[in-house]
């Protein structure tokens, strides 16, 4: 076994940050929709959780935000002219369409990829399959940009394996690590692969849409060369998809050898909870943490994103800590519950809360803005270093953030031609302080 670290992936939200409304089945983007944004703020947030993280004494990592507005989309769309010409025609006749181009979306980098660590590989790569998102349409447009920022990032063939995301089909629906939990003893030991689905290829789904298909997760298990006695696929409780929990990272999250979940977060959770102690069998012995319904009811677990928190191994710390949004606290249930928990001697002692109420409000916590990347020493080395951050360069992303990010927006404001160049100049300002310009 050769030591490891799990290095969190944050997104740096982007300038384009809004309230589009655009993400059927995420209750919070529903109801917020058509509310005015603070990009500045949400990517000033997002880098003080980052912050938090660096001083604990985690590794932490970027990825930058992707260019928006995306106007292949548009061209596709029939759209054509200067940019501002396009911008004005897609604004008065399809302004939905305008608001997708500018999503911001891939700052919740959970779904950026799919990540199987080189313990767990035939071929001892490193392997990232970029998820193709192709059940919403302005989450289908990132993964060919994503694709290249992990490409420049995670560069050298005989280290890191990026595949191609899967087809752009329903059969293949694919939302990458918000789906997927690796278990294990420890970091850089052989794990466990669990992946969750809401539906198999061609079954149809009445209600909210079940993103994630059971052919999807099956085909990147495939082509990470995972082992299949090590590689658990379940699927998700249709009750929590109906109620909200449009990715399984919405009732459920892992670390080491312990799993975090809502009682109803699985169709049949006894049988997940054999199929993993059997699979994790010689390797470590399963440490369950169930939320029961009673004392959390499953509408109060997706208001509060409790389990939408990162689930952490603090330096020095024996037990593991959750990294919780602030309306965890908030909400009297989960608040009791976490007092509880962390009052008993069960893996997780305690519970830090932070604010990223810009995100929450789109829909997506703690667990949306990162992706979690298990690296060793040489895997680390390779990587491209300009994302690993420390507090300078997280001090000069904010001073860049907030020279460049308007402290308001409204979907509204998506219409003004100026709006694409702001967008165009504050991400090239953020790219050369990583040093991927060769993205711009």
């Amino acid at each position: 076994m050769k030591p490891a670290v799990e290095v969190n992936f944050d997104g740096l939200i982007g300038p384009s940050h809004n309230y589009g409304g655009l993400s059927d089945g995420n209750l919070a983007s529903a109801r917020n929709s058509g509310d005015v944004s603070n990009p500045r703020e949400a990517a000033v947030q997002g880098l003080e959780k980052m912050r938090s993280l660096v001083r604990a004494g985690l590794v932490q990592g970027v990825l930058p935000p992707l260019p928006r507005p995306n106007f292949d989309l548009l061209v596709s769309a029939g759209f054509t002219g200067s940019d501002t010409q396009i911008i004005e025609a897609a604004a008065r006749q399809a302004p939905r369409l305008l608001k997708a181009a500018y999503s911001a979306s891939s700052m919740w980098t959970a779904n950026a990829a799919t990540v199987s660590p080189s313990a767990d590989t035939s071929d001892g790569l490193l392997h990232f399959t970029p998820a193709n998102l192709s059940t919403m349409l302005h989450r289908s447009l990132e993964h060919p940009d994503t694709t290249a920022s992990l490409i420049s990032i995670f560069a050298g063939d005989h280290r890191f394996a990026v595949h191609a995301a899967l087809p752009a089909h329903p059969d293949f629906s694919d939302e990458g690590a918000a789906n997927h939990v690796r278990l294990c003893a420890e970091h850089g030991a052989r794990g466990v692969e669990l992946f969750v689905y809401g539906r198999d290829a061609a079954e149809s789904v009445a209600g909210f849409p079940a993103r994630q298909t059971r052919l999807a997760a099956e085909s990147v298990a495939r082509s990470h060369g995972l082992d299949p006695a090590r590689t658990v696929i379940v699927r998700q409780a249709k009750r929590a998809i109906e109620a909200g929990a449009f990715h399984n990272d919405v009732v459920c999250v892992g670390a080491l050898d312990t799993l975090f979940f809502h009682e109803a977060a699985f169709e049949d959770t006894a049988a997940t909870l054999e199929a993993l102690r059997r699979a994790g069998d010689g390797l470590f012995d399963l440490k369950p943490v169930m939320v029961p319904e009673a004392e959390v009811p499953l509408e109060d677990a997706i208001r509060s994103y409790l389990f939408n928190s990162q689930l952490l191994q603090f330096p020095d710390e024996d037990r593991l800590v959750l990294v919780a949004p602030l309306e965890a606290k908030e909400t009297a249930s989960t608040a009791r519950f976490c007092e509880q928990m962390v009052a008993g001697n069960g893996p997780i002692g305690r519970v830090e809360f932070v604010d990223v109420r810009q995100s929450m409000r789109n829909g997506g916590g703690p667990a949306c803005l990162r992706l979690r990347v298990v690296m060793t020493e040489d895997e680390l080395a390779e990587c491209h270093s300009g994302v690993i951050l420390d507090e300078e360069l997280i001090d000069e992303l904010q001073a860049a953030v907030r020279r460049t990010y308007r402290d308001r927006l409204s979907p509204e404001d998506l219409a003004d031609p100026s709006f694409a160049d702001e967008c165009r100049v504050a991400r090239e300002e953020l790219l050369k302080i990583l040093e991927l310009e060769d993205l711009a």
